[in-house]
């Protein structure tokens, strides 16, 4: 096996974590919370046209 393999999964490793830990802080960010909070309250939403009616909720 050619001995540059090493050093090479380890930088691949270190620049992997690096962008999970930089997501994670950009996720984290105090000004993106309204999105989310309103991304998170969307399921719960009705809908106002009436075109998502399931087949038992039919009257």
């Amino acid at each position: 096996m050619n001995p540059i393999w090493g050093p090479i999964a380890g930088v691949s490793i270190i620049v992997l974590m690096l962008t999970f830990v930089g997501i994670w802080i950009w996720a984290w960010l105090p000004h993106h919370k309204p999105g989310f909070d309103e991304l998170a309250r969307l399921p719960l939403e009705d809908d106002d046209d009436g075109a998502g009616t399931a087949a038992g909720d039919r009257r």
